[in-house]
């Protein structure tokens, strides 16, 4: 099977078995895709939890590592500097940065985690402990400051159509600020080549009520977690209704498409591996059967 559909109510965390994790405290994870899904090879993908208290020590990693903070305000502790994170904070951990996990608030911090290339068991998860990184104040994450590297936040606001001004987005006018608007569809970028990514892509995708994306696949594996509204996603001729909290993966090949279920928006965070080619990233089923209709070909 080219895809797999994991469902909230049957989230399993658990403790992380791997050279690395092991002197962590407090740290679960969920494992969605990983070198146990046939379909995946390029795409770990994970939903992290951290308990008050809880840490995870310092290490690299022979992987790019994307994040998307769900809950909580975890700290992400980097050589010199550190960042408190919040609800709706992303950031981008490139190959060989040495950081740190901690979470000195009151509640569980969660995190979304996308990890390019797959982590490989044989190879202790291709992640490696390092000498104890020096703890910094943390501070919030300043999309104003031009000094920001590899971190962002982003909010229903920003795929608002009609509130993209510098006013109210309180951000520089670029292509990093704007929106991909079609089909009642909106896309906006999150981590890209653009924040420093080279193997792998996330993003916001939100659905208006009548927004669909139409049968299609691609040279890249995608993985979707819902965070709002209600879904009806096919993949490769079977259909699911995925809601907040449900997390769906396609492989290279798999003919998917997906409608808005419910009256109001559609939202959910999307990763792609390896990052798209320049031309071809979409093959649309109905633009090549239409060559089906026509006389002579």
């Amino acid at each position: 099977m080219n895809h797999l559909v994991r469902f909230a109510a049957d989230a399993a965390y658990g403790r992380v078995d791997e050279p690395w994790a092991r002197d962590s405290t407090g740290f679960t994870r969920w494992s969605v895709v990983d070198d146990r899904s046939p379909a995946a090879k390029h795409t770990g993908f994970h939903v992290c939890a951290l308990a008050p208290g809880g840490a995870i020590p310092a290490k690299v990693q022979s992987y790019e590592d994307c994040f998307y903070v769900l809950a909580g305000r975890p700290v992400l502790q980097g050589q010199g500097w550190a960042a408190q994170l919040e609800p709706g904070d992303y950031g981008l951990i490139p190959v060989g940065v040495a950081h740190a996990w901690r979470n000195a608030g009151g509640e569980d911090a969660r995190w979304a985690q996308m990890l390019a290339p797959q982590p490989r068991p044989r190879f202790d998860a291709d992640a490696y402990l390092v000498a104890p990184i020096e703890e910094t104040s943390p501070v919030p994450v300043d999309v104003r400051d031009p000094r920001t590297r590899g971190l962002g936040h982003i909010s229903a606001a920003h795929l608002d159509v009609t509130r993209q001004s510098q006013g109210d987005l309180a951000v520089s006018a670029s292509m990093r600020t704007a929106l991909l608007v079609y089909s009642g569809i909106t896309v906006k970028m999150m981590v890209d080549s653009d924040l420093g990514a080279d193997l792998s892509t996330m993003f916001m995708v939100e659905y208006a009520p009548d927004g669909a994306a139409g049968r299609h696949d691609h040279p890249f594996e995608e993985t979707y977690l819902f965070l709002e509204g209600r879904a009806e996603g096919e993949f490769d001729g079977e259909r699911y209704e995925l809601g907040p909290g449900d997390v769906a993966f396609a492989g290279v090949g798999c003919v998917h498409a997906f409608r808005n279920l419910a009256g109001g928006p559609l939202r959910w965070l999307e990763t792609q591996a390896p990052q798209p080619p320049g031309r071809h990233s979409y093959r649309f089923a109905r633009d090549w059967e239409y060559l089906t209709t026509r006389e002579g070909t």
